[in-house]
């Protein structure tokens, strides 16, 4: 089935090429690649990357079983591939869902840490949903569409001051990651900026999620899945004159902005949406994870790290921990466990995640296990760890992230450590290279060491590819279990 273009004439524009909204709408319509400065399309490369690693991963995790199990004997066969599954196939919605929710199957995917949202989870699976229908679609295009995702979504997350959202316990990323799915997939179907404007709208209006999905659900694993959805839905329907809501950002009554930011001071900033847009790039600000757990928690790991590193001392003299941070990521990672803990819980938890680096030294994938989590060791540091909401950290956006831990021994002896930008963030990004090293450490058990190299090679070279099936062809046949 071929991939239909809007009906109205092309090259529409928005209804107010002027405002935060039709002047993102008419950025997205007349962006090329040539545009975009070397630097972001190979950083974006290499997040595609990161995406493909992490999708194989969550392929096989038991939740992920589940969720094709009942979804494929829902919706039936398509021609869209399910990654990792040996060729099974699904619709494009469908699809759609189920490889986001392989992206964000263990918590080892990107994340914005100012407009915090999980960008590949939102973008790559609508972008191999539409691409099975266009075997004319380049590379170069898809790379195009990839990055106009990655710009979008922090940017809206960002007018809303990024993580205040979740302190009313919205999931940020599912509430502002709609937009970004709509541009990219919007990209693909070639859209003009008033069925951008289009697009955006309707991706503003299917927008929620409940942050209470991090305890034990398996449910967040799909979240950024619904939203994909949602934002493909939304481009599907602009591509074909369906008028969606207008000037979307800048409405005061029932507007995106004004509505999620109801009792939020100060009020958001519609023109964060399009501050130096096109001159500076969100796309080289998103982090990739160096841990398998919630972007939250990294700043205190790092610190945690850094203190058994530097003091050696043995974790049984632990009397007490501190943990200080800011309000959203206090709400969200603050709150006190119990037994048993799920692997998502663990990965949602600040106590947890400081002690279990310190028991190990370190906050891969095999510290979030159910195995591990259930251990004594752990739960007695749990025990001695107290989490403080400081005030300080929340005044600056860049500061959202930053994390003191105090640690006390049984002598008397203190000693602390503060954490701005963890690994992965500002300075402390995780380079290109290393990015494909972790790439190539979560694809060496999974599938044999031909198909990872090709898939790495089709990835980085995305945008001299003819078109995209072959890398759709190498995402379809089965992997390993992770064994998580």
């Amino acid at each position: 089935m071929a991939v239909t273009s809007r009906s109205p004439g092309s090259g529409s524009a928005a209804s107010d090429p002027t405002g935060p909204t039709g002047r993102l709408a008419t950025w997205l319509a007349g962006t090329t690649l040539d545009e975009v400065p070397e630097p972001v399309r190979e950083r974006a490369r290499h997040l595609l990357l990161d995406g493909v690693g992490c999708a194989l991963v969550g392929a096989r995790l038991p939740a992920s079983k589940i969720a094709v199990e009942a979804l494929t004997a829902l919706d039936g066969m398509g021609d869209a591939a399910i990654i990792g599954w040996d060729g099974l196939t699904a619709g494009p919605l469908t699809a759609t869902m189920l490889n986001s929710g392989f992206i964000q199957g263990f918590e080892l995917d990107d994340y914005h840490p100012f407009g915090p949202l999980h960008s590949n989870a939102l973008i790559l699976p609508p972008l191999l949903a539409v691409a099975a229908r266009r075997p004319d679609l380049t590379g170069a295009r898809f790379l195009l569409a990839a990055i106009l995702g990655y710009e979008v979504g922090p940017r809206v997350g960002m007018a809303l001051h990024g993580s205040d959202i979740m302190i009313r316990g919205w999931h940020s990323g599912t509430v502002f990651g709609g937009p970004a799915a709509a541009a990219a997939a919007g990209c693909l179907y070639e859209l003009d900026a008033a069925a951008f404007e289009d697009a955006i709208g309707m991706a503003c209006t299917q927008a929620g999620g409940l942050m209470s999905v991090q305890f034990e659900s398996m449910v967040k694993r799909m979240h950024h899945g619904f939203t994909a959805r949602n934002g493909l839905v939304a481009a599907a329907l602009a591509a074909q004159g369906y008028v969606g809501i207008k000037q979307v950002f800048e409405r005061d009554y029932g507007g995106f902005l004004s509505t999620f930011s109801q009792g939020q001071d100060p009020a958001p900033d519609p023109s964060r949406v399009t501050a130096d847009l096109g001159d500076a790039w969100e796309t080289t600000r998103i982090a990739v994870k160096p841990y398998a757990a919630c972007g939250g928690m990294h700043a205190a790991m790092d610190a945690a790290l850094r203190l058994r590193n530097e003091h050696r001392f043995d974790p049984d003299a632990i009397s007490g921990i501190r943990i200080d941070l800011a309000q959203g990521m206090y709400e969200k990672c603050g709150w006190t466990a119990s037994r048993p803990l799920e692997p998502i819980g663990a990965q949602m938890n600040l106590a947890y995640g400081v002690a279990v680096v310190l028991l190990d030294g370190a906050g891969l994938p095999e510290q979030f296990t159910a195995e591990r989590a259930a251990r004594d060791d752990v739960w007695r540091l749990i025990a001695r760890t107290r989490t403080h909401h400081d005030p300080a950290y929340d005044e600056r956006l860049d500061q959202q992230l930053a994390t003191r831990v105090r640690i006390s021994l049984d002598d008397g002896t203190v000693h602390e450590a503060e954490v701005v930008h963890p690994r992965g963030v500002g300075e402390n990004q995780l380079t290109n290279a290393e990015i494909v090293d972790k790439y190539r450490a979560l694809t060496r058990p999974l599938i044999d060491p031909d198909r990872a190299a090709a898939l790495e090679e089709v990835v980085l070279g995305l945008d001299r590819l003819p078109g995209v099936t072959p890398l759709i062809e190498l995402l379809r046949p089965g992997v390993a279990e992770a064994g998580l």
